[in-house]
């Protein structure tokens, strides 16, 4: 193995002091004038919109939510786009009306959209976040570096930030990792990965755009590997390491992989690309990080998927349950090939076989390929990776969840989007078909008091309340067995169930819909189901399916409210089970162990702090259901600033 001590010599490319922190070097007196007149500025021009608008007072209402005596006027908002013209997926929050129309704003004052940032998800102090960058375990912490725009709340001007924690869950923000400093990323430090190598050090690679706005590859390493914090990262000289092969359009070609280790002792890595609308992922080669081959072929590649992005590509164990090491190969093992689309942003994955010898993927079921089948998850939930926990034997997973709202919200709020709890992901070895994802178990460190409720009976047509206190953060665990007789006696139909476009949780079948009311308050004018729904075919098969309906979840009229799910498998002698994570305008949803996953996003005017309710309900129109569930109420997670230590993000 080469020492990169050797083979990745610091960057001087501009002349600075190529040992100092990228973010550390001073700023020329002329440009802190200029910045403090700005925001002197800035601050005036505030100052007068505070005196012409008056104050903003906050009292508690009857139902003891919190709302603003005074609130914004309605504005007309119009659909607003930047990441497509930079060559990347749309990273700013689009409206959804209808071409040529445009919505009205809602008048979110200060409460609504307090109560809206979470209490143990992971999130910036302030300001634009999306794609997850890079995770690891390194000498005693995990590290978690992420796009971020440290100038506004819209998606822009994008760096890496970086923040640390010693269980997952409680997080402590540092300085900027990366900055958009050099001509070859001066358009943005894009997404990219880490490989811890065999001597322990670490080489990330990630995607610039150039000042021409071409993709390339560019290393980058630790400057001092003996700090477990990695606060100081320095850029290789001869950057950019790749560019887009011939053929390749200059905006077609990013976010590398963690690398892994062949059997002829090199690494390889895989990029994402596209040709016309075939989505594909080219195999680079390299015995030091700095020079590359591109293999012939590609790794694989599907028609009609377009843009792939975010690739990951990792072993999962066919006989443990436990995490891989990306290099690990043998018969034992499955690779789960996983792309990001850019068509309709949303995260797909196959599982199948590599053959190193000619480096290519081949799926087990090529009717649910990359891109046309399975989903990591059926919400808001996009850009997704993976990174192996050697401290836990684990294989973690992060993900980006989007904002549903508009933009105009987000700014007035002062920030957008937030991380998914970290998941476990294994192969699921009683399906062999579908991945299972977990919390990681760090999670339940923040439950408090719980509640259980065992044997619940919920007629057909009913709705039942569960008395847990405010239920605006929570753990819940819950398991469901539908009345047999109901079941045998349903009459099939060859009608197609489809949760997106059946009707949602008002539409009632023989055997479904039935689950729980989240975010919902005492009327049910607001409230998100998150359900079961078992159809039964005119051959008598029974079919299961896991939603989530958002269409009644917010009063609001700038709130993308969309019913999103999917088919779950369930097995012989199984009863229906899901846990449900809701964290403020989140809630996570795993069904049946992780087989389908639910993201959503939600934004409630009504149904917030004290007002903010659960419900178990059963809107079938002739099977009763059996419902026995365990609540938690949960503690906040501590994510703040690391002490003592300067330019942390904002």
């Amino acid at each position: 193995m080469v020492d990169t001590v050797s083979f990745l010599p610091v960057s001087n490319f501009d002349g600075s002091n190529p040992s100092e922190p990228l973010q550390s070097r001073r700023i020329p007196m002329k440009v802190q004038l200029l910045i403090f007149f700005g925001l002197l500025a800035v601050g005036l021009f505030a100052a007068l919109l505070t005196s012409n608008n008056g104050s903003d007072f906050v009292t508690e209402s009857e139902h003891g939510s919190l709302v603003s005596l005074n609130t914004a006027k309605p504005e007309l908002l119009q659909p607003v786009s930047r990441g497509p013209a930079a060559g990347v997926s749309e990273k700013s929050n689009r409206l959804f009306a209808k071409d040529g129309e445009n919505m009205v704003a809602f008048p979110w004052n200060n409460s609504m959209l307090s109560w809206q940032r979470t209490a143990f998800h992971f999130q910036p102090e302030r300001n634009w976040m999306n794609d997850p960058n890079g995770p690891l375990f390194y000498k005693g912490w995990y590290h978690f570096f992420y796009q971020y725009n440290p100038h506004a709340a819209v998606w822009g001007d994008i760096v890496w930030g970086h923040a640390v924690s010693k269980d997952l869950i409680h997080w402590l923000h540092l300085p900027l990792a990366m900055v958009a400093d050099r001509t070859y990323d001066k358009n943005g430090v894009w997404t990219g990965s880490a490989t811890i190598l065999p001597d322990g050090k670490i080489v990330m690679l990630y995607t610039g755009s150039d000042a021409d706005a071409v993709q390339v590859q560019n290393l980058a390493y630790p400057t001092d590997h003996s700090d477990p914090l990695l606060i100081n990262w320095v850029k290789f000289s001869g950057n950019p390491v790749l560019v887009p092969p011939p053929g390749i359009l200059s905006k077609d070609f990013r976010d590398p992989t963690t690398a892994w280790w062949t059997s002829e002792g090199k690494w390889r890595l895989t990029i994402g690309s596209k040709i016309n609308k075939t989505g594909i992922a080219f195999v680079y080669e390299t015995k030091d990080f700095i020079t590359y081959e591109k293999l012939d072929g590609v790794l694989h590649a599907v028609d009609g998927t377009g843009m792939w992005e975010c690739v990951d590509f990792f072993p999962v164990s066919k006989t443990k349950e436990n995490g891989l090491d990306t290099s690990i190969n043998n018969p034992d093992v499955k690779h789960v090939l996983k792309v990001s689309l850019d068509d309709d942003k949303n995260d797909y994955y196959a599982i199948g076989t590599y053959h190193e010898k000619n480096a290519a993927f081949i799926p087990d079921d090529p009717e649910n390929d990359v891109g046309i089948g399975l989903r990591y998850d059926y919400g808001v939930y996009y850009a997704a990776k993976t990174f192996y926990d050697q401290n836990k034997n684990r294989r973690v997973l992060w993900g980006w969840i989007k904002e549903s709202d508009s933009e105009a919200a987000d700014v007035q709020k002062g920030w957008a989007s937030v991380q998914s709890i970290p998941r476990t992901i294994l192969l699921d070895q009683k399906t062999g078909t579908h991945l299972l994802q977990w919390p990681v178990e760090e999670i339940e460190s923040l439950r408090l008091n719980s509640y259980d409720f065992n044997q619940v009976t919920v007629q057909a047509g009913s709705v039942v309340p569960l008395d847990v206190g405010p239920a605006t953060q929570l753990d819940i665990i819950a398991e469901f067995k539908i009345d047999k007789e109901a079941l045998d006696k349903a009459t099939g139909s060859d009608l197609t169930f489809s949760c997106s476009s059946s009707g949602g949780a008002v539409k009632r079948g023989a055997l479904g819909p039935f689950g729980l009311l989240a975010l919902a308050e005492d009327s049910l004018s607001e409230q998100t189901p998150v359900y079961f729904y078992i159809a039964k075919g005119s051959d008598g098969n029974l079919k299961t399916f896991f939603c989530n309906d958002q269409t009644r979840s917010s009063e609001a009229s700038d709130v993308n409210k969309q019913i999103f799910g999917s088919v779950v498998p369930v097995l012989e002698g199984e009863n229906l089970s899901l846990r449900v994570l809701v964290d403020h305008s989140i809630i996570e949803s795993f069904a049946q162990g992780g087989r389908t996953v639910i993201t959503s996003r939600v934004y409630p005017t009504k149904a917030i702090y004290g007002a903010a309710k659960l419900f178990l309900f059963n809107n079938a129109t002739e099977a009763g259901v059996n419902a026995s569930l365990r609540i938690w109420q949960m503690s906040s997670a501590f994510i703040r600033p690391y002490p003592n230590i300067d330019n942390q993000p904002q």
